[in-house]
């Protein structure tokens, strides 16, 4: 290297900002993902067997997924290419394509194609990719952030390993903040400067297992300081930190998961799990028609008779939202959602009408009994139809000794909670009369 391509290169270096100048270069330095890069993991044993192929990287933005993918370039030896799908066309990836075939063929290396956010592909971008990756031409490492079940080609999954990334645990960010502050060539050891505890655990905290996140906030916060030696209190930590973006796509797996986490705490009984997601999706942006029908679903779905007055409630908040609209129809969400969570649980209604509509599905088609069948037309009485009916109303509880079905089949199971247990106790006395009822015929 030349003196000015020296230059050159250190002039490029210092414009980088922090989280690029600490990237690991070898992966005994890379910090997290022990699931599948620790010693004896699957990804390890790839490397170590020299049978890399084709991976995807999934999971949110600043877990050392393009890192990652360039210390895999090295590891294997092969030659590194990277394109985004946001900026790259068909023409630049089969130029690409091309340029990898000629280095395999004339040389015996590998190339290591690194696509970012690979999701953005659309299908025929996709599919260019298909020949080369399964002949082996190219070691395709693509990155997303969204579940690359829904958001990429079922194609080139089935060709690839799916490897996905979890935010970094507290005590990695800890090591990477350490790290940056105490090296002197690339990170931020010659501006001489004192963390404190709570500065740094606040940082752990904010950074929500984000590495970039973290290092660019504390860049932040020495580099606008004049003082040195510089003591970086929790104050300047604050004062450092960007409010992060919420990372959510309104029709893909964000969206999925939160809806699900809002149920499930719901049917958990967790009302401050519940409140949290509702507000999890609320800042995020998602249609609060959606949000709106879910409650009511899950009303009925998790709460039933137990407690008759959650349906009601929560209908009551899908008007209210459709009749005020945004920001305060958020009260009457929270309300519905926060009394559902609180409400006893009962799914038997949703049991019943399952079982029901499965026998009917799988040809259980029993006739309507001829004492209950229409007899309000012109010869219905010559058929027999209605004759020994019996009006319910003429009884002195209410209930006639009758049967309504012609078979002794029980689909509600009223469970022992809230309501639903005293609908229990008396339809017990209610199946035994209807019972009397089916077996005098």
């Amino acid at each position: 290297m030349s003196l000015f391509e020296a230059s050159e290169a250190a002039n490029r270096r210092s414009a980088e900002p922090l989280a690029a100048r600490m990237r690991p270069t070898t992966l005994e330095e890379f910090v997290g993902q022990r699931h599948f890069l620790g010693e004896g993991k699957l990804l390890r044993r790839l490397l170590k067997a020299d049978r890399l192929g084709s991976v995807i990287f999934y999971g949110p933005p600043g877990t050392g997924k393009t890192t990652l993918a360039q210390l895999l370039a090295t590891a294997s030896r092969s030659d590194f290419q990277q394109l985004s799908a946001v900026t790259s066309g068909v023409k630049e990836l089969r130029e690409t394509l091309v340029a990898a075939r000629d280095r395999l063929s004339a040389n015996g290396q590998k190339t290591l194609l690194f696509v970012d956010e690979i999701h953005r592909f659309n299908k025929a971008q996709q599919d260019v990719l298909l020949p080369d990756v399964e002949d082996g031409s190219v070691i395709l490492v693509g990155a997303t952030t969204q579940n690359p079940f829904f958001a990429i080609n079922s194609a080139l999954v089935s060709r690839s390993r799916i490897f996905q990334f979890q935010p970094l645990a507290p005590d990695d960010i800890r090591t990477l903040l350490r790290r940056a502050l105490a090296d002197r060539q690339r990170g931020l050891g010659a501006h001489d400067v004192l963390l404190d505890d709570d500065a740094l655990e606040f940082l752990v905290e904010v950074s929500d297992g984000d590495a970039r996140r973290a290092l660019s906030a504390l860049e932040v916060g020495v580099l606008s300081s004049d003082e040195r030696p510089l003591r970086f209190s929790r104050a300047l930590a604050e004062e450092s930190v960007q409010r992060k973006a919420i990372e959510y796509d309104a029709t893909g797996d964000a969206h999925y998961d939160a809806a699900s986490a809002l149920i499930k705490s719901i049917r958990g009984s967790d009302p401050d799990a519940a409140i949290y997601w509702l507000a999890r999706m609320l800042e995020a942006g998602e249609d609060v028609r959606f949000l709106a029908r879910r409650i009511v679903i899950a009303a009925s779905e998790d709460i039933g008779n137990a407690d008759p007055q959650a349906l009601s409630l929560a209908v009551s908040a899908m008007q209210a939202t459709e009749f005020v609209g945004l920001p305060e129809c958020q009260l009457p969400l929270a309300q519905a959602v926060t009394y559902l969570a609180c409400a006893p649980k009962s799914n038997a209604a949703t049991l019943a009408i399952g079982e029901a509509r499965r026998d009917v599905a799988e040809g259980a088609l029993l006739p309507v009994p001829v004492h209950l069948r229409d007899k309000h037309y012109a010869g219905a009485e010559r058929l027999g139809h209605g004759k020994g009916y019996e009006y319910a109303h003429d009884a002195p509880d209410g209930v006639a000794a009758q049967d309504y079905l012609g078979v002794d089949r029980e689909y509600y199971r009223p469970v022992p909670r809230g309501f639903e247990a005293q609908l229990a106790e008396r339809l017990a006395a209610i199946r035994a009369k209807l019972r009397s009822g089916r077996d005098l015929r």
